[in-house]
This record gives C-alpha cells, structure tokens and sequence, in this order.
C-alpha cells in the first residue's frame, strides 16, 4: 500500500513502468535454475550436512566444543565440494556461460 503511495507521487513512474515491461518481455533465458544452483544448493547443503555431522559427533565425541568445531569443517568441506561439482556439471552442460 505504501508502496503504492510512494509511485503515484514519483515523476517517473511511467518511466519504471515501461522499464520493467521490457524486461519481462526480453526474449532471454530465465535464471532461476541458475539462481537456484548459486545460492540456494549451498545453503541448503551446509545446513543439512552441518545438522547430519552435528548427530554423528554428538555420540562419538564428548568435548562440545571439538565437537562443534568438527561438525563446522566438515559442512564446509562438504558445501565446497558441492559447489565444485555443482560448477563442474554446469560447464559440461553448457549452462556456465
């Protein structure tokens, strides 16, 4: 509603109209797969691999704080080795470009 407000007072609200209709009729790819691949995977991948390592060091480890510091490394490790393979399949598949 505010927002509303706020483009009926502007000088160049026909400006911005006309803006993103052109860029909702571009002729390009779309990018959510890539957006998708980029920055959601990874988030999702550290979360369930630093959950998953966080249970599996909890019956294994005793010290919290080693505990915690391990489970820590390894979602890293497992978040970067997702994001290699995830870059890798996308140059075979031509979506890097």
């Amino acid at each position: 509603m505010e927002s509303q407000r706020f483009c009926q007072d502007c000088i160049q609200k026909h400006d911005c109209k006309r803006i993103y209709e052109q860029l909702g009729d571009s002729p390009g790819e779309s990018v959510t797969i890539k957006v998708i691949l980029a920055f959601l995977l990874p988030l999702i991948v550290f979360i369930v691999s630093l959950a998953v390592s966080d249970i599996v060091f909890a019956g294994a480890i005793k010290a919290e704080g080693l505990q915690m510091a391990l489970s820590l490394l390894l979602a890293l490790l497992v978040t970067f080795i997702c994001v290699l393979i995830t870059r890798v399949m996308n140059k075979q598949l031509g979506l890097g470009k």
